[in-house]
């Protein structure tokens, strides 16, 4: 099947298939007829795994290293826990930074709706900003 055949039968773009292509995380034949490249069912099955594991949070390069570990024989199964209860961690890490963020941006919200606009007068930019006490300067980016 060629690359539009391919996309809609799996539900992306075709530049979706052309991508993972050109990464070589697909392998078509080129025919020789017409310089096209055919797609098979092994392409098919590879493409649907590359979906599934992008869903599931996997990079690329990790993506890449399963197929890799797979190639040889070996079970990427323990590798793939692995990275997904990183991916895991981190996903809880960013969570709760988010809701502490989301705190602050509430706490602010509430404190400013009650306070009057300022001009800027050479020495400040924004009142609000400036006045604000309830950060630590040295763990905020």
């Amino acid at each position: 099947m060629r690359v539009n055949q391919l996309a809609e039968k799996v539900g992306v773009t075709p530049d979706t298939v052309r991508y993972y292509t050109r990464i070589e995380m697909l392998s078509p034949t080129k025919s020789t007829d017409n310089g096209y490249k055919n797609y098979s069912t092994e392409d098919e099955k590879r493409l649907i795994f590359i979906l599934k594991a992008r869903h599931l949070g996997f990079s690329v390069s990790e993506i890449k290293e399963i197929i890799s570990l797979s190639k040889t024989g070996k079970s990427p199964c323990c590798r793939v826990r692995k990275i997904v209860q990183m991916h895991l961690d981190e996903t809880k890490q960013k969570i709760a930074e988010l809701q502490l963020l989301s705190g602050h941006m509430q706490h602010a919200v509430d404190t400013w709706k009650s306070m009057p606009d300022s001009t800027p007068d050479g020495n400040s930019v924004c009142d609000l900003i400036e006045m604000w006490e309830d950060v630590d300067l040295y763990t905020t980016a």
